[in-house]
């Protein structure tokens, strides 16, 4: 594999900061004001509202860390702890530094100042829209990095989405495989499988779901668009002996013809886009059966936070997720009540068990990181997907984001 690269290099440039930066500066040392964290100058100056045992971020290069945050304040903070602008201070760990600004995220600056926000907000580029090659580029942006890349943070079931732990936290006393096959289970049964359930899994990854659910003695079709997921996933059902049971495709979930019992979707939905929501759930009522089931997993977040949000582009589209949008539950409800004859029946959330599937999958992504390089990984994706990782930590941690199993059926049951 080569090198991959994941981010701009941009050159720090010498020099006092420039007008832009100056008022940058000023911004940021009145958010830093009402979050207890410190920011630390290399000349000494510290900022913030934190005290001695607060997190803390070291601002490396400001004349760099300034510019960029001015030119673009939701995609420069990212991209400035790539390129090694800031990081954090010894004894600080990411996660917990960006806590308290995701627990602040709709109140940090002033009202009028939000007010502004259509200045600097790019809109998300057409390119990204989901259309059938569009959707098909995003996913394999994302998905078809490496699956040595996957399996060296995942645990030993390769999910990628929320894990549902036992009990209360501290979960530290549970492994992650066990806690996601507790999830695939639940799914499973909220969708009612058993044996003989015509089961349709969309967005099928590497193959747990189904292989659990066939398990059951489920008959699964599964659809994804990632072929390095289809490949590896493929090779899984064989090594199992459940070709006769499970059939995998590169397909996107429009394309789908047929009658399923029950569909299954996990974390998925975030990567259809606003736009194609009404054909989306248009397509899961035209593909259950009487009498069916769906069962969603879904990452969600506030409604009006999602109405301020939908239309600008973050670092997370421009550099993990292009093309992905995070609905809220009402989105949800509005978009079958227009569209389909389908309801949600059921809602259960979990989100801080995804602060914690998070945590595990950046510590083990660090302790991976000395056999990552040897796959041609380089220094400014570690930065990236780190950043990544912590940055969804925080928002699951401080409740700006939700998850949650949601059960989808036709009239009232």
């Amino acid at each position: 594999m080569t090198s991959i690269i994941t981010s701009p290099r941009i050159h720090n440039r010498p020099g006092p900061l420039r007008p832009r930066a100056w008022l940058t500066r000023a911004l940021v040392d009145r958010v830093l004001a009402g979050v207890p964290v410190r920011a630390l100058y290399p000349d000494g100056t510290v900022r913030g509202g934190g005290g001695p045992d607060d997190p803390a971020l070291r601002i490396v290069r400001p004349v760099a860390f300034f510019d960029r945050l001015g030119r673009n304040p939701k995609i420069g903070l990212g991209e400035a702890y790539t390129a090694g602008d800031w990081t954090v201070a010894e004894g600080t760990d990411l996660g917990e530094l960006l806590t308290p600004f995701a627990a602040r995220l709709t109140a940090l600056l002033p009202r009028p100042l939000t007010r502004l926000r259509g200045l600097v907000d790019q809109r998300v580029p057409r390119r990204l829209r989901n259309s059938l090659s569009g959707a098909r580029a995003n996913v394999s942006a994302h998905y078809d990095l490496s699956n040595e890349l996957f399996a060296r943070f995942l645990d030993p079931t390769m999910s990628y989405s929320c894990a549902v732990f036992d009990g209360q936290p501290p979960y530290g006393a549970q492994s992650l495989e066990s806690a996601q096959r507790r999830k695939i289970d639940r799914i499973l049964d909220l969708a009612g499988v058993t044996e003989g359930t015509r089961l349709l899994e969309i967005g099928t990854g590497w193959g747990a779901l189904a292989i659990a659910a066939a398990g059951r003695g489920a008959l699964v079709t599964g659809v994804t668009l990632s072929s390095e997921q289809l490949d590896l996933a493929t090779k899984w059902v064989a090594d199992a002996g459940l070709g006769d049971r499970i059939e995998l495709r590169l397909q996107d979930y429009r394309s789908v013809r047929g009658e399923f019992d029950a569909i299954v979707s996990v974390e998925m939905i975030e990567a259809v886009g606003e736009e194609y929501w009404p054909t989306y759930f248009a397509a899961l009522d035209r593909l259950l059966a009487p009498g069916g089931t769906i069962a969603l997993q879904a990452i969600l977040m506030d409604h009006d936070r999602m109405l301020a949000t939908r239309n600008s582009f973050s670092w997370i589209q421009k550099y993990i997720f292009p093309g992905g949008l995070i609905p809220s539950r009402r989105a949800i409800e509005e978009s079958l009540a227009a569209n389909t004859g389908l309801r949600i029946v059921a809602d259960d959330r979990f989100g801080p068990h995804y602060a914690e599937t998070l945590r595990r999958w950046r510590r083990r992504f660090e302790e991976q990181w000395p056999q990552l390089r040897r796959f041609g990984f380089d220094e400014s994706f570690r930065r990236t997907w780190e950043f990544y990782l912590a940055y969804c930590e925080a928002g699951f941690a401080s409740s700006y984001l939700d998850v949650g199993q949601l059960r989808l059926t036709r009239g009232s049951r």
